[in-house]
């Protein structure tokens, strides 16, 4: 297979999100025939949490395959764990296109994509007959005409269905590009939708004989005490992890490049320290408490590392796929691997 730096030059001489569509459609005749590794991932620095065995602690970030398509082809590439979604109760096209966007210049990807995905049943049919044995997250949120006050029972439609087939489900709050959804991230309206959640968990469990761990993903556009809200919440309502971060809405560093003010959130090197405050600020609010899992900027192995210094437990990459290929994903295990033994103990 020919090098990504060889590829890049070809796949963003496309639309991105016709690029995108090519890849997956790539992978996925791959993974149809056969003709993916079967997955092994490299053990370095292994930990669990959650109740989970993670054979390293790079994971795929939701977003990339919203509907499941290419799961085996993507595991192949080395990660300790996949997040697929976000999926909805219900298909939805998303937002009007384009509404995705490429910054080359600063390694960023500015996105309002609107959670298009072919729904939950469709994800589920894929997840049932897929041979991948690894960690599967399963990333959830609300259709777009679903009403804020209503979002709880989209949240528990989608749980419902995805229980029985996950490894963990993220609970998308985050999301910049479907309207009001971040409210939810505060005061009564979070505390309502986590007790929902987590008195179905309990049933579900019961049903299943399985407890399924349930993740919340927030944003990075929270001041300090919103954040010390939420980690107070998460405590609470014991919810078992935490994502650190979603997409930004603030355009520091790209607002004068081509593209820069486009709406919608932003991603890739911009991001990162952004998000890693995030991860500082939970890391001393949760006290180790439950597990952080870091996403927002890591291009390279050395920011996969200074997220875990930060404090969070695992990572996630997405945009810095799109810039440095499958590579990225064995140079963040190498290089957590090569971290002191005694940092990543505290992390276990």
């Amino acid at each position: 297979m020919l090098p990504y730096r060889l590829l890049r030059p070809f796949a963003f001489a496309f639309d991105p999100e016709q690029s995108h569509n090519l890849a997956f459609a790539g992978l996925a005749f791959l993974q149809r025939h056969g003709l993916v590794t079967p997955y092994e991932p490299p053990r370095a620095a292994p930990v669990r949490l959650m109740g989970l065995d993670f054979p390293n602690r790079v994971g795929l970030a939701a977003g990339l395959d919203k509907n499941g398509v290419a799961v085996e082809a993507l595991a192949s590439w080395g990660f300790g764990f996949l997040e697929v979604g976000t999926v909805t109760p219900r298909p939805q096209p998303g937002n009007p296109k384009p509404r995705l966007f490429r910054l080359p210049a600063a390694e960023a990807i500015i996105n309002r994509m609107g959670f298009n995905n072919e729904g939950v049943d469709a994800l589920i049919e894929r997840i049932a007959v897929s041979r991948y044995p690894g960690i599967l997250g399963i990333n959830i949120g609300k259709n777009f005409d679903t009403p804020i006050e209503n979002a709880a029972d989209d949240y528990l439609i989608c749980l419902d269905k995805v229980y029985a087939h996950a490894g963990y489900v993220a609970v998308n709050i985050s999301s910049p590009n479907t309207k009001n959804l971040r409210q939810l991230q505060a005061g009564s309206e979070l505390y309502d939708l986590l007790d929902k959640l987590k008195t179905r968990q309990e049933t579900l469990a019961d049903r299943h004989g399985r407890y399924v761990p349930l993740v919340l993903k927030i944003a990075p556009d929270l001041d300090h005490a919103e954040i010390v809200d939420i980690a107070d919440a998460l405590r609470y309502h014991r919810i078992d992890g935490v994502i650190a971060t979603n997409t930004t809405l603030a355009r520091d560093h790209v607002a004068a490049l081509r593209h820069g003010q486009e709406a919608g959130g932003l991603s890739g090197a911009p991001l990162f320290e952004k998000s890693t405050t995030v991860v500082r600020i939970l890391a001393e609010a949760l006290a180790g408490e439950i597990p952080i899992i870091a996403a927002g900027g890591i291009m390279d192995g050395e920011k996969a590392c200074a997220k875990l210094e930060a404090g969070a437990d695992l990572v996630q990459v997405y945009s810095g796929l799109i810039y440095r290929g499958p590579a990225l994903v064995a140079e963040c295990i190498e290089a957590i691997g090569r971290m002191p033994q005694a940092l990543l103990a505290e992390k276990q």
